[in-house]
């Protein structure tokens, strides 16, 4: 079996071969993050990136010697096994904030608020591009209607916006970052009006990326000098926006501002670390990292979110505070919602569910047996309750042929919901209406061939 070895970027030399770079892939221009180390512009590309540590391949490229190096080389089993243990102990302590709504039921609501925060981001992007000002008045209305999603079930908002397609991903990433925010704001006990800061904040932390040209945030390939370059101003170019624009709190200054730097001092646009971080830009720091490897982009599949919160955790200290990251976990779970995972049955399932207890043993929806190579009739399975079975492994659903898979979750009438919502019109009824909210806006419809969002999930009560 190929054993890697893990190394900083200072021990890394022509000949290696890159197997991983630890760090989300927007820390560094790579696209393929899985080559041969043979150009010495790629070798200076990641001494220049924020990159500090990578896995090489040793039976694919040159290895490195512990004694020469001064350190000796950590093999991926002794540190998965470490990095497991401590992200169990993680989840086992951090709090959760208790949902007043099942997940089944926050759902259909979230994808309402989701289309119509989309819609409103979209049009804020949109001035921003044409050189006009930012009404982050008109932001206010659906960041309160995120907060009181998220406060209804943390999961449902942000695990929507997590299922993103083609150039849905500026304005999504933004739902996803606030619901986020403002369920971390919970989770660490923060005052409402600084969660209400931080709910608009996040809808807005990736405003300046208005001012870069499409083509280049959407490129499908490796990032030349001069475009990684001209991709990390767009913090410095979002806060212009927002100072300009006037009315912007300190707060969404800072997220916007900072929400690329890290706790040792390798982020950007300013190189801070520790102290001189906000709490608010830590914040913002994990929950932009932790969307967007699990969104799906146009040149590069999203991880599983399991997957991710392990490798965030890998990567630890370095970029991340740590109760902060202990805090996301007690919004998201150890395996959140979506994730695909193999049962030690032998078993693929779908974490539909959080753990009601213990975060290892959520609520699963079984989809494949891989013993006997087939698929299965979708069964929902409580770990905790059934005690029959447990999770074993997390899988890469790329690796797998589960065209039911987000349906096995979400549901159909969500999903169908939400691919509405990226061909639809704006919907008629004002965010800004109590009634939009209401539980009583799902009532039922007779009109069937209305196809917007609220339309499509009326349809679920048969009216």
């Amino acid at each position: 079996m190929r054993e890697l070895k893990k190394i900083t970027t200072d021990q890394l030399q022509l000949g290696m071969f890159v197997a991983e770079l630890c760090g989300p892939w927007t820390d560094h221009p790579f696209w393929n993050t899985r080559f041969r180390l043979a150009s010495a512009a790629d070798l200076e590309a990641i001494h220049r990136s924020p990159v500090a540590e990578l896995w090489i391949d040793p039976t694919r490229g040159l290895d490195v010697a512990g004694a020469e190096s001064g350190t000796s080389p950590r093999t991926r089993a002794a540190c998965a096994e470490r990095i497991e243990h401590a992200l169990r102990a993680d989840a086992a302590c951090a709090s959760r904030t208790p949902a007043t709504a099942a997940l089944a039921e926050e759902l259909p609501r979230a994808a309402l608020v989701c289309h119509e925060a989309a819609q409103t981001v979209d049009a804020a992007f949109a001035a921003a591009r044409r050189g006009a000002s930012v009404d982050l008045h008109a932001l206010e209305p659906v960041a309160n209607a995120i907060a009181a999603s998220v406060a209804r079930n943390a999961q449902a908002l942000a695990s929507l916006a997590r299922l993103k397609r083609g150039n849905d991903y500026d304005r999504l990433h933004a739902v996803a970052v606030s619901a986020l925010l403002s369920a971390l704001g919970h989770d660490l006990g923060l005052p409402a009006s600084e969660r209400e800061a931080l709910t608009l904040a996040g809808l807005v932390h990736d405003i300046g990326k208005a001012a870069l040209p499409a083509a280049l945030l959407d490129k499908a390939g490796k990032l030349t000098p001069q475009e990684f370059a001209l991709i990390r101003t767009h913090p410095l170019a979002g806060h212009r926006m927002l100072e300009q624009a006037g009315g912007a709190g300190a707060i969404a200054l800072d997220v916007c501002l900072h929400h690329h730097e890290k706790m040792d001092g390798t982020g950007y646009p300013h190189a801070l670390a520790g102290d001189a971080l906000s709490r608010f830009a830590r914040m913002a720091a994990v929950c932009d990292v932790y969307d967007a490897v699990t969104s799906e982009r146009a040149y590069k599949a999203g991880w599983n979110p399991a997957t991710a919160l392990r490798r965030m955790a890998d990567w630890g200290s370095r970029h991340f505070d740590v109760e902060v990251f202990r805090g996301l976990l007690g919004v998201v779970g150890l395996y959140p919602v979506g994730s695909l995972v193999r049962l030690e049955s032998g078993l693929l399932a779908v974490v539909s569910d959080r753990a009601n207890g213990d975060a290892a043993e959520p609520v699963v929806t079984a989809l494949y047996c891989t013993l006997r190579d087939t698929p299965l009739a979708a069964r929902r399975i409580d770990l905790a309750s059934d005690g029959s079975d447990r999770i074993v492994a997390r899988e890469d659903a790329s690796l797998w042929r589960l065209p039911q898979l987000e349906r096995a979750w979400a549901g159909a009438d969500v999903l169908e919901a939400l691919r509405g919502s990226r061909r639809a019109p704006r919907e008629a009824t004002p965010t800004g209406d109590p009634a939009w909210n209401a539980p009583g806006a799902l009532k039922p419809c007779n009109d069937r061939t209305d196809r917007t969002p609220a339309g499509l999930l009326r349809r679920r009560s048969g009216g």
